[in-house]
């Protein structure tokens, strides 16, 4: 822990190159010519000093599913990784379309969280798909929602969609849309729809089942005046979608995963559950779509999709086993893989999709601010030249789901400061 006089982090180098030194005092970030005589200091030469990272798409289980997850185990992941805010999704135990199970996840947040907990609110109630759920009720309770998501089922219903767009309007809300249309891909799809599928005998998952939803759903955002947030983007066939929308001036944003950034079908030909996730994992065709559109700016931000699993959820055949993968403890670690080690992606943008569009798009106003004087004190030091292989079972999260377990990845994650404190140190 820091002493009262705060923390002197010297000679750290930011996303842009310049160099300086890091004040960290009463939360914010105070002018380091204030600092005592003897101050506690961090000497990080040779480091970066970048915002702290900001998840829009966080699965952390509580309530109900504590044996996979916490949000003092998922947000110590998260700090791990480099995260000073995560968006906890809606398909808890029982599921957050209230505004008391909104503020319930709240105040676990604020009590147990090694990071900044903001709520994500279902958009229908009990995620069935059928009312909307209480939205309104919901961002004017003291959690603040601004996202709403059924992720890890699609709003189908059209009209549905058109009037939880609307609603959410009125406070600058945003709905969050997991795109599967259920008639393509139904319940039992687990492999991209390809010649793997049909090599391997597992129910596909054809891309055009997420794109027609994509496209559907910026209309729909088009006709309402409203934001729409597209989830986890796996398809060339959304990219398209959504460079279409924003060249019309629609309010769509997008999200990629780490793991669709850097894992692909051919990992699943193992039966190995750790690679079953929804959407599937895609071919390197839409890898290489994905990637591109990520680093033009056509996918917004970099979101984890952090889905850990008890053991009994993953120990089935592949087909039964429950989708879902850790994310957040190496999602920097694969970024900084993919994108910034082969030049498609300079640092300054890495913040940019990582920490302040996301907290753009949350709506999240003490997130993804510069380091400056009077800025909160939200940062991550990152060790750009660190590797590691990934230890499985060294994580911080209850669940052991990881699928970049035995490879040898970036070990950026130095530090984490959340609020001026210490959340993580390696």
């Amino acid at each position: 822990m820091t002493n009262r006089g705060g923390l002197l982090i010297t000679g750290a180098a930011l996303a842009d190159g310049a160099r300086g030194d890091l004040y960290l005092a009463d939360g914010v970030l105070a002018d380091p010519a204030s600092a005592p005589a003897g101050v506690e200091r961090l000497d990080a030469d040779g480091l970066l000093a970048l915002p702290g990272l900001v998840d829009l798409h966080t699965h952390l289980r509580q309530p109900g599913r504590e044996d996979a997850e916490t949000v003092s185990s998922g947000t110590a992941a998260a700090a791990r990784g480099g995260f000073t805010c995560v968006h906890a999704m809606a398909n808890t135990d029982p599921v957050t379309d209230t505004a008391e199970a909104a503020e319930y996840v709240a105040d676990l947040g604020e009590r147990e969280g090694h990071c900044e907990v903001r709520v994500v609110g279902a958009v229908t109630k009990g995620l069935e798909g059928e009312e909307l759920a209480e939205l309104g009720l919901m961002a004017d309770s003291a959690a603040g929602v601004r996202v709403y998501s059924d992720d890890g089922r699609c709003v189908g219903d059209s009209l549905l969609m058109r009037r939880a767009l609307t609603y959410v309007k009125a406070f600058d809300g945003v709905i969050a849309q997991h795109s599967q249309d259920t008639r393509l891909a139904g319940p039992s799809a687990c492999c991209h729809e390809s010649e793997w599928s049909g090599r391997l005998g597992l129910p596909g998952w054809p891309s055009q089942a997420e794109s027609v939803i994509v496209a559907r759903d910026v209309q729909l955002a088009e006709l309402a005046g409203a934001r729409v947030h597209v989830c986890h983007v796996s398809t060339a066939e959304s990219v398209e979608v959504i460079r279409w929308a924003k060249r019309r001036g629609i309010q769509v944003t997008a999200e990629v995963t780490p793991h669709h950034l850097l894992l692909d079908t051919p990992l699943v030909a193992g039966y190995d559950t750790r690679f079953k996730v929804n959407p599937p994992l895609r071919t390197s065709e839409h890898l290489e779509a994905v990637r591109e559109a990520l680093a033009d700016g056509t996918i917004d931000a970099v979101a984890t999709d952090h889905a850990p699993h008890a053991s009994q959820d993953k120990d089935h055949p592949f087909d039964v086993a429950l989708p879902g993968m850790l994310g957040l403890e190496q999602a920097l670690a694969v970024v900084v893989e993919v994108m910034v080690n082969t030049g498609r992606m300079d640092w300054p943008t890495l913040v940019e999709r990582m920490s302040a569009t996301p907290a753009r798009i949350g709506r999240v106003s003490g997130q993804g601010r510069p380091l400056a004087v009077g800025e909160p004190a939200n940062v991550v030091l990152v060790d750009p030249a660190a590797r590691a292989v990934v230890d499985a079972s060294a994580s911080a999260s209850r669940s052991r789901n990881n699928p970049y377990g035995g490879r040898d990845l970036p070990d950026p994650v130095v530090a984490t400061f959340w609020r001026g404190r210490p959340t993580y140190r390696r």
